[in-house]
């Protein structure tokens, strides 16, 4: 099974609605969703699966393109039916056209997604589709749904990575793969009823979204119809014949008809009949009275767009997501030569990473000294100048970047990061110790990422916190999606006479934290093939 088989696989699990589901903007006053898992639940199993999918190494961690998505989200999520609703976005490698919601408001993106769309506005118009299939429960019914027939909800979550691994010859045990295969066909047969229903839904709610955080409301019909010319396009194909996003979000002419006719609705209903508020940006009394508030937009918000970041987001990505930093200088080459003109600043930045990852910091180099002239206070591009530089051995020049960085955006988490980054790969005492420095204040609002655990484990060996390393290194396991190996790590490391008594007590309450979820694993049928095969 090809890695952007999973995605599918996902939406089929999670996004499975209720078979008479009704076409309303408000969940079924009846409904049982919410009454077999709880917020907290969701949550927890929503951050499990995120685990498993690094475990098996289809995410594209980034702190920059993580940080532009879950701003770009966390917009959206704001000005959704659910504000208070936690949501978490995050990025697949994949080039397939794909997104999905999970469980807990997890919501995944592939590559291929972004790299299709043409500005920020279309990818969030599909974020606020997906926004909607959480806040109109859609996900939790079909979770809940499968729950009441004794599918295990991990199982139907991560049924398709753990048949992919045993396809490639790391079985864990035939009665998961049972199990496994048991699960998913039921909720393949399911997805036939995964039709009009909650995708007019989600399309009606998700335009609603998108009006309120800004965006061109007719991104949402102009991004299904690129969809839908796709689909005609690759019938007959190989590889991408069919966009995994149609096979579970089928386009029609109908649903793109209807996206263009609710925009203009949202057009005609904002239209101020009076001045609008400047110090507020709303315009009480200036709008329909008669429109429920939930319809009731700001005018000056109306088509503020994107953030600016969109074409660099997308050259990093098709970077990033490339399968070699060869391939992704000749996907560079071939734009060049279809265009019949010269590659834009955002893809120039994008050829300049491309030679960094080949090993060429030089030539990096000199592609983004005239953008950076150009462009002096974009931040991807100082990223990049001050990574190359450290590569090519001027690391005094790097330092100094990343310090004035820094210093004009000192809570800034994605240059703290870089920094880190950077200094680690220098790899002595001094630059560990000021990688710590520079990742302490980090602390308490990025314990749950791996990239920082990473680099705060390396930060603390390098300096020679050995203990703290262990526990760094440990809970980078745990993210990983490897809760045994840090369950072990953890227990090893409480062996050690030099940890003192806060470090001890540390270590015994994440001891405590992850057990029990090593045994749901466990209960699920999901095992570390790696600890297994050592036992």
């Amino acid at each position: 099974m090809r890695p952007s088989l999973l995605a599918f696989a996902l939406t089929l699990a999670l996004a499975a609605p209720v078979a008479q589901a009704q076409d309303s903007s408000l969940p079924d006053i009846g409904s049982s969703a919410g009454e077999l898992l709880t917020p907290a639940r969701q949550a927890e199993y929503g951050g499990m699966m995120l685990r498993e999918l690094r475990n098996y190494n289809y995410l594209l961690e980034d702190p920059l393109l993580g940080e532009w998505l879950q701003n770009m989200g966390g917009r959206l999520g704001a000005d959704s039916d659910q504000p208070r609703q936690p949501y978490n976005f995050f990025l697949l490698k994949d080039r397939q056209i794909n997104a999905f919601a999970t469980l807990g408001g997890y919501i995944g993106v592939n590559a291929g997604l972004i790299l299709t769309a043409e500005r920020e506005d279309e990818v969030a118009a599909v974020i606020s589709h997906e926004v909607a299939h959480v806040t109109q429960q859609h996900v939790l019914r079909g979770v809940e749904r499968a729950q009441r027939d004794q599918i295990p909800i991990l199982l139907g979550m991560l049924g398709a990575i753990v048949l992919a691994q045993a396809a490639g010859g790391n079985s864990s045990g035939d009665a998961s793969q049972a199990a496994m295969a048991s699960a998913m066909g039921l909720i393949q047969q399911r997805q036939i009823d995964y039709t009009r229903s909650n995708e007019s839904e989600a399309d009606r709610v998700g335009i609603r979204t998108l009006a309120r955080a800004g965006y061109d409301v007719d991104a949402m019909a102009g991004f299904f119809e690129r969809m839908s010319q796709a689909m005609r396009g690759n019938r007959g194909g190989d590889r991408e014949r069919t966009p995994d996003y149609l096979q579970t979000h089928p386009v029609t002419t109908t649903r793109i008809s209807e996206a263009r006719e609710r925009a203009a609705q949202i057009r005609i209903t904002s239209a101020p009949t009076t001045s609008v508020s400047r110090s507020t940006g709303t315009a009480p009394g200036t709008l329909n009275p008669l429109l429920p508030v939930s319809l009731v937009y700001a005018v000056g918000d109306l088509g503020k767009g994107g953030s600016g970041q969109f074409e660099w987001a997308r050259e990093r990505l098709r970077v990033l997501s490339a399968d070699t930093p060869g391939s992704a200088v000749a996907e560079y080459e071939r734009i060049r030569q279809s265009s019949g003109k010269s590659l834009s600043d955002a893809q120039k930045y994008g050829l300049a990473l491309a030679r960094a990852r080949g090993n060429s910091p030089a030539a990096a180099m000199a592609e983004l000294e005239p953008l950076l002239d150009k462009h002096p206070d974009n931040l991807w591009l100082a990223l990049a100048m001050g990574e190359a530089e450290s590569q090519s051995g001027r690391a005094a020049a790097a330092n100094q970047r990343f310090t004035a960085l820094l210093r004009q955006a000192p809570d800034n988490r994605v240059v703290a990061l870089s920094f880190a980054h950077v200094l680690n790969e220098q790899g002595t005492v001094e630059s560990g110790r000021r990688a710590q420095a520079v990742l302490r204040p980090l602390l308490g609002n990025s314990a749950d990422n791996p990239v920082f655990q990473q680099d705060f484990a390396r930060a603390n060996e390098l300096a020679g916190d050995l203990a703290r390393a262990g526990e760094a290194y440990a809970e980078a396991a745990f993210l990983n999606g490897r809760a045994e190996q840090a369950l072990i790590q953890l227990q090893n490391l409480k062996k050690r006479e030099d940890l003192d008594y806060y470090a001890r007590a540390r270590v015994d309450a994440r001891i405590a934290a992850i057990t029990p979820q090593v045994l749901e694993l466990r209960r699920q049928g999901i095992r570390d093939p790696d600890v297994d095969r050592r036992r």
